[in-house]
């Protein structure tokens, strides 16, 4: 699970992140996103990082050797300068109107070309539906981030549940 709720304040996401890591023990594991800090301070599984936020490694200093820390990417170099985090998010793969501004979609050949090119485990972000999870569990990636498809399906677990098989390795 990450916990994403960019407009909070530092108080307010601290609060939320103390009771969803609450939520999640023993069921999910739990990431911040952008705040290390946050990560550090709520007792969370680790933090996920945007180009904006800390480095990686500033960030693994702060949450220490454990933590698990994650990068998005959307070009070759920012997958390069993410090699040593715990994971890569890669993307977006195809339109999707969840985050706006990101770059054009890669599509499938992007993401055959990011796999290859990481030495870490790559989540597919972006446009990501459950009939495009096969497609994209078999060019690579390890999972996908799906906002649109998950948090807006009539029953999300199922949703989840269904999307995680195409997964299942």
């Amino acid at each position: 699970m990450q916990l994403r709720l960019k407009q909070a304040g530092a108080g307010e996401l601290l609060r939320v992140a103390r009771e969803a890591r609450k939520l999640c023990a023993g069921r999910a594991l739990l990431l911040v996103n952008d705040r290390p800090d946050i990560a550090r301070l709520a007792e969370t599984d680790g933090v996920h990082l945007g180009q904006e936020d800390l480095p990686w490694l500033a960030a693994r200093a702060i949450l220490g050797p454990r933590a698990l820390i994650g990068v998005s990417t959307h070009s070759d170099a920012e997958i390069d300068a993410a090699q040593g985090a715990d994971y890569i998010g890669f993307g977006p793969l195809f339109a999707t109107a969840s985050k706006p501004g990101l770059p054009l979609p890669h599509g499938i050949e992007g993401l055959w070309r990011a796999v290859r090119r990481s030495r870490i485990p790559l989540v597919a972000i972006g446009g990501i539906t459950l009939e495009r999870a096969p497609e994209v569990a078999g060019a690579g990636a390890r999972c996908v981030a799906a906002i649109a498809q998950l948090c807006g399906a009539p029953d999300p677990e199922s949703a989840t549940r269904e999307m995680a098989k195409a997964f299942a390795r």
